[in-house]
């Protein structure tokens, strides 16, 4: 079998190439995808340059960690052909690395990787990953009452916490186009914040810079969570970190039941996905459809249709 894929030959270079795929095994499924998404946290580094280093990374890559389609043919008891599932990531590639593999018309993965998401709309599924990040972050430990970066992952933080029953936070974005959106909880300017006291303040900016501002605003014995992605080296100045007995938290990959929790404040209506897709392109175009992702401010979330790609 062959695919169509997003390629990243090397940095700056993406195309949509013909790839070979390894066959199927027992417990493998084969998906037909409809949609996937592009991350502007890790495959902004990786179309950059900037990835730190990271475990399997290394050109020719497939991109991607937000698809959804349907199973075509499954050699797994447990998902039967016609299922819609999310897939968040594929290594099933001859000649490329699959880091994380997803942006492909079909992909071949494990069963146990697929995520049935009954009839959820596919544009919105590709958008359970950063969910179930949400939800992993604030799992973790206490839920935020501030929030740094109004995308979609912030987005899912403040929802995600209201879904928990927890106060409204306060959202920090310094571009003035992405403020709006906020429902039932403010977006605000940091200029315009003079709060000194927060408790739980988890940045979803990936902005390394920022950690020292953040440290500043807690509340003896608060939090800062890291719940983004970092290029840089993330460091901190001790004196007022100290003074405050500040504690640090790193918000890593969701976890089973991460996704469980954000399907289950879905179907409960708790939670809503809706109005953070907010670009779709046909994948044919994805190099212009990732250049608008990484470069326009009032992209929250590109996605990539494959329906003209089989």
């Amino acid at each position: 079998m062959r695919t169509d894929a997003v390629l990243l030959e090397r940095p700056g270079a993406l195309r949509v190439a013909s790839l070979a795929l390894i066959p199927p095994a027992a417990g493998d499924v084969v998906v037909d995808v409809e949609v996937s998404g592009v991350s502007t946290g890790t495959e902004r580094l990786l179309w950059s340059g900037e990835m730190p280093p990271f475990p399997g990374l290394g050109y020719p890559l497939v991109p991607g960690y937000e698809a959804c389609g349907r199973v075509v043919a499954s050699h797994d008891e447990t998902l039967a052909v016609g299922t819609r599932v999310f897939v968040p990531g594929a290594s099933c590639y001859r000649d490329a690395r699959g880091l994380f593999g997803a942006s492909a018309a079909r992909l071949v993965v494990p069963a146990r990787r697929a995520v049935p998401v009954g009839e959820l709309p596919a544009a919105a599924a590709t958008l359970l990953a950063l969910a179930a990040t949400a939800q992993h972050a604030i799992a973790g430990g206490t839920p935020p009452d501030l929030i740094v970066g109004h995308g979609v992952l912030g987005r899912l933080l403040a929802r995600l916490t209201l879904a928990a029953g927890a106060p409204a936070p306060t959202v920090w974005e310094r571009e003035p186009g992405r403020r709006a959106g906020a429902a039932g909880y403010p977006a605000i300017d940091a200029a315009d914040d003079d709060r000194r006291h927060y408790r739980s303040a988890y940045d979803a900016s990936g902005d390394a810079s920022l950690v020292d501002g953040l440290v500043q605003r807690l509340a003896p014995g608060g939090e800062v969570v890291l719940a983004g992605f970092y290029k840089d080296r993330v460091s901190f100045a001790f004196p007022p970190a100290f003074m405050r007995e500040a504690r640090f938290r790193v918000a890593a990959e969701w976890k089973p039941a991460d996704m469980a929790a954000v399907l289950d404040h879905i179907a409960a209506g708790r939670l809503s996905l809706d109005g953070l897709v907010t670009h779709r392109e046909p994948a044919a175009a994805a190099d212009a459809a990732c250049r608008t992702a990484f470069g326009d401010a009032l992209c929250l979330k590109m996605i990539l249709d494959w329906s003209d790609m089989r």
